[in-house]
């Protein structure tokens, strides 16, 4: 490049200073306002506009300020950062700060030219955000030009709300309710793929050969794939065989994508293995073609995995980062500790127990007529038998629709399609793509024969019985369930109440609301409930809209409980099907979880589980209530055989372990075969266990201590070796020394805030225990107001309800978190760093000062700190050619006596200065002829902080090419010079006390 300024200079124009970029030209520049992000970046053409070289001005001596003054004004210049030098590129511009752990995978996806990778955490430990950072970070470096993203279309929404709001990635959703659209603004001819550049596309969708072809010829050259267990399928028989073939699609776009060896490729799922091996090697298959089948158990097998798969448990990282191997880095990841199971019975009242007799009776006529008239008709009976059964203990509204209903499987023309058609929605498949539509309430009618009217007619006849069973006076699940509710209200929780049909839940939310308040006693405080329902019948969008409303609603009424009555508080109740058991993350509404109906597969109940059970939870412990009928037999069945086992197992191994959805659904098939069987006998003849189903409890035993036996040896064998702890806590001190860490971020927080004139209170008691504090932030000045208002809502300003900000990434909306990259807290760093650095601009509005002369007994001679902030110019390679960069970083250095004499402290030295306090005021003439001599005779250490400067960009560039020690091509052609001079932003006097001169106590000399 021949223009005048080099990239990384100054210039002044349109009345502010620029930084030069790369892509500048002879007669156009490309600009990026000092200190501003890329999304600020303006074009600007000389011949056209005054553009003058620039250069940063001092510090003056009228603008003195305290040691508080000085520790603000270099916090808000690290948490202002959007563009930092280090080898993470898009750190500094992101809206999560990632945990240690979660660090992990990205550094295993630097060491490989092109990423293949399979990420296995457990559920809730964060893998979306782990795939957002490595999707992210190869975007930032060139490394990839697209992405798209492959995923169930429920959880299409959520997937661009979190690429959105924490990565600023904007993605179009390619789903069958939007191709159209899309297609329409895409020219004749052309590929939406090629159109769009950041896609999410639903799985379903495009697995078809209609659409498949087209994605596959345009896809972007980065894919991640959401639930990758469920898009390959076992050699082995097992499943049914309509799953397998959808499974088979998806595994053929998949091999497809994956065949072009420079494609970037993340799969992630938390359950790699679904216990089959020949599932699990077909995974593998796809991150590279070698792992299919590789012997395992030798070296060489391990090492080839240990680079491509990363699969941890809740426990591996918990305390990831320990003081051993972090040092002053360790940290603990707020997991809740454990989830509490109580397991709360119910009877039913002796006129519900009639009509579930009456209902088996009827449904075992159905089932003997149907065996006698052939397969097909046998089948459909079956299913209608499961339906009426499922439907009968799960609400009498439910019960009341499906006896109103014909059965789906009765349009069946064999056996087979039958089962296709009746097994979805009277079964609970584990798998997430299952789950969307199937809580509508199963039908029973089939109406076979000739004398379908008199069965019609008895049909209705029990369909009017159970109507009349509504309420909790005849419904003592109903009843039970208000009672297991106000429990936890009263003890601070917020449960969700998951339901199998959308009948029962609305027939369950219709009869809580109201019901759930509760006045003050033992000197506990009283609450208000806030109840809402979320069934299939919502799009997954509107779901998330009815839960913030949800929370929203219940936040109005704290605020009007807060002025009406002392004391009351707030609490909300959501009653959900199994939609929302998926993808949708919950943790920071909602802290325990009560299951109304039992799912018939024990899957399903840690799915609903761990919405809440996940990071960001604030809650210790999560409760969870499991309700069953203890005298309706087939609760008492299912809850002994499948989910004690489950929830055993769970505890001791740490981690869930799946059975098989065919191995759970046998020994369903058992227990409704057995009921049908046995009739009306004696209600003694509930204890005894048929030798049918004694075989498929056996059965389930036997699968169970198979899959946890793989499970413990896969933990063993495929435990993350690739990356090391100590690796992991180098660069994230690497990392925070750039960017700063959490409890700085805290600290400016909350004196910027006061400083500003908010007014700041503690988190109450019982507000979580994530720490932190509330805010009223509408007496702020307007401009930072401004700022605040869109992201947590203006009728919290205005009306001066406080806003929580929370020592934790994950908060829901009208919350900030207490991290470098809330957009909350962003927007105060931004308004603090401004008005420092507006020399025109009122000083009684600064919170921040770029100058300062303090008097203090921790050092015993002049000491100067030095706020210095330097641009470098970074060419960095990549397999795609090399891009030209700037970018920023501030650090502190320091000095004792004289400019030109001065003796440099450590860094760790510089640092301590920060936190001295004045110990004995220091008169103002004084405190401005000090300062004014300091600046006259700064330039002397001029030399000092350019050759610092080029230590900065050596060390730099020793950091990128350590992230990426297997990348040669990509290290080489690496470098970093940093840009003369540097910016001194401020600079700070400590002076010792006159009445103790010698005072040192351990601190600067």
């Amino acid at each position: 490049m021949t223009t005048a300024y080099a990239p990384g200079s100054l210039v002044s124009a349109r009345g502010r200073e620029w930084v030069v970029l790369p892509e500048s030209a002879d007669d156009m520049l490309v600009l990026r306002p000092l200190g501003g992000s890329d999304d600020d970046v303006a074009a600007l053409f000389p011949a056209f506009e005054k553009v003058a070289a620039a250069s940063f001005a001092p510090p003056t001596p009228d603008d003195l300020g305290d040691a508080r003054a000085a520790g603000l004004l270099r916090s808000a210049l690290r948490i202002g950062f959007r563009s930092g030098a280090g080898p993470f590129r898009s750190l500094a511009g992101i809206a999560v700060q990632p945990r240690a752990y979660q660090l992990v995978p990205l550094l295993m996806a630097l060491r490989q030219p092109t990423v293949r990778m399979l990420i296995s955490d457990d559920v809730g430990i964060g893998k979306t955000v782990e795939a957002g950072l490595i999707a992210s970070e190869l975007l930032a470096q060139g490394e990839a030009s697209g992405l798209a993203v492959l995923c169930s279309p429920a959880l299409a929404e959520q997937w661009q709300q979190e690429l959105r709001s924490k990565f600023g990635i904007d993605a179009e959703l390619v789903l069958s309710s939007t191709v159209s659209r899309l297609e329409r603004n895409t020219d004749y001819g052309g590929s939406l793929f090629q159109k769009y550049r950041h896609v999410i596309v639903s799985t379903d969708f495009i697995k078809s050969t209609r659409h498949r072809d087209d994605f596959v010829r345009h896809c972007p050259d980065l894919v991640i794939v959401d639930e990758a267990h469920t898009c390959v399928s076992a050699d082995e028989p097992g499943g049914g065989a309509g799953r397998r073939n959808q499974n088979q699609l998806r595994y053929e776009l998949l091999q497809k994508v994956s065949a072009k060896e420079d494609r970037h490729l993340l799969l992630v799922t938390a359950t790699p293995h679904s216990g089959k091996e020949s599932a699990f090697r077909n995974l593998l298959g796809l991150v590279r073609p070698e792992l299919a089948t590789v012997d395992l158990d030798t070296a060489e097998g391990r090492s080839l995995l240990a680079r491509h798969f990363v699969q941890r448990k809740r426990a591996d990282v918990r305390n990831y980062l320990t003081e051993e191997r972090g040092g002053a880095l360790a940290e603990s990841t707020a997991f809740p500790s454990d989830r509490e199971f109580k397991n709360e019975p119910y009877k039913l009242t002796p006129a519900y127990r009639d009509l579930l007799d009456d209902a088996l009776a009827y449904a075992k006529e159905r089932v003997e007529q149907g065996t006698a008239q052939g397969k097909r008709e046998a089948r459909v009976a079956w299913w209608s038998a499961i339906a009426l059964l499922r439907s009968l203990v799960s609400s009498p509204r439910a019960a009341a629709k499906t006896l109103r209903t014909r059965s789906v499987a009765a349009a069946a023309q064999t056996p087979e399609e039958a089962d296709q058609l009746g097994a979805p929605l009277t079964r609970d498949a584990a798998d997430a793509d299952a789950l969307e539509g199937m809580d509508t309430a199963p039908g029973a009618e089939t109406s076979p024969d000739g004398a379908a009217a008199a069965k019609h007619d008895r049909l209705l006849e029990l369909a009017k019985r159970a109507e009349a069973l509504e309420g909790p006076e005849r419904d003592r699940k109903l009843k039970e369930l208000v009672k297991h509710l106000k429990g936890l209200l009263e003890e601070g929780y917020n449960p969700i109440v998951f339901c199998r049909y959308i009948d029962t839940a609305e027939y369950v939310a219709e009869h809580l609301d109201g019901k759930l308040n509760g006045r003050a006693s033992g000197g506990r405080p009283g609450w208000k409930t806030t109840v809402k329902h979320v069934t299939g019948k919502l799009s997954p969008q509107q779901r998330v809209e009815r839960i913030e409303e949800l929370a929203e609603e219940a936040a109005a009424e704290a605020a009007r409980a807060a002025v009406d009555e002392e004391g009351t508080q707030a609490r909300r109740v959501l009653v959900a099907t199994d939609c929302l058991s998926e993808g949708v993350n919950l943790q920071h509404y909602f802290d325990a979880v009560v299951h109304y109906d039992l799912a018939w597969n024990p899957t399903r109940h840690d799915q609903r589980e761990g919405r809440v059970d996940r990071y960001g939870q604030q809650r210790d412990v999560v409760r969870v209530i499991t309700m069953f009928g203890e005298d309706n037999v087939i609760d008492g069945k299912v809850l002994e055989v499948l989910i004690k086992k489950y929830q055993e197992i769970r505890k001791a191994l740490g981690v869930a372990v799946s059975v098989p959805d065919e191995t759970a659904a046998g020994v369903t098939d058992a227990i409704v075969d057995w009921l049908l069987s046995r009739g009306r006998e004696a209600e003694q003849e509930a204890l005894f266990t048929p030798e049918d189903l004694v075989a498929r409890t056996e059965e389930v035993d036997s699968a169970w201590e198979s899959a946890a036996e793989r499970e413990k040896t896969s933990r063993t064998r495929f435990a993350q070796r690739a990356i090391h702890p100590e690796e992991v806590a180098r660069e994230v001190a690497a990392v925070r020394e750039a960017l700063g860490g959490a409890g700085e971020v805290r600290e400016f927080t909350e004196d910027a805030l006061r400083a500003l004139g908010a007014l700041v209170t503690p988190l109450p008691d019982g507000d979580g225990d994530g720490g932190g504090f509330r805010a009223d932030v509408s007496t702020v000045p307007v401009g930072l107001k401004d700022a605040i208002v869109p992201l947590v809502g203006g009728d919290v300003v205005d009306k001066g309800r406080p806003v929580p900000f929370r020592e934790t990434a994950a908060v829901p909306r009208g919350e900030a978190a207490l991290v470098r990259t809330d957009p909350v807290v962003g927007a105060l760093a931004s308004h603090v760093l401004d008005t420092a650095l507006d020399a025109e601009g009122d000083p009684d509005k600064r919170p921040a000062r770029r100058c300062g002369v303090i008097r203090t007994d921790r050092v015993s001679t002049r000491t100067t700190l030095l706020l210095v902030r330097y641009r470098f110019h970074l060419t960095l390679p990549s397999r795609h050619g090399t891009r030209q960069l700037v970018a920023e970083d501030a650090r502190l250095l320091a000095f004792t006596g004289a400019p030109d004499k001065a003796q440099w402290l450590t860094a760790e030295q510089a640092r301590e200065l920060v936190d001295y306090e004045a110990t004995e005021n220091t008169a103002p003439t004084m405190g401005v002829n000090t300062m004014r001599r300091v600046l006259d005779a700064l330039p002397a250490v001029t030399e000092h902080l350019d050759s610092y400067g080029d230590e900065l960009a050596a060390e730099l560039a020793d950091s990128h090419r350590r992230v990426r020690v297997a990348s040669e091509e990509i290290r080489r052609g690496l470098k970093i010079q940093a840009q003369k001079p540097a910016d001194v932003l401020g600079v700070y006097v400590y002076l010792p006390t006159v009445a103790n001169p010698a005072a040192s106590a351990g601190g600067a000399a």
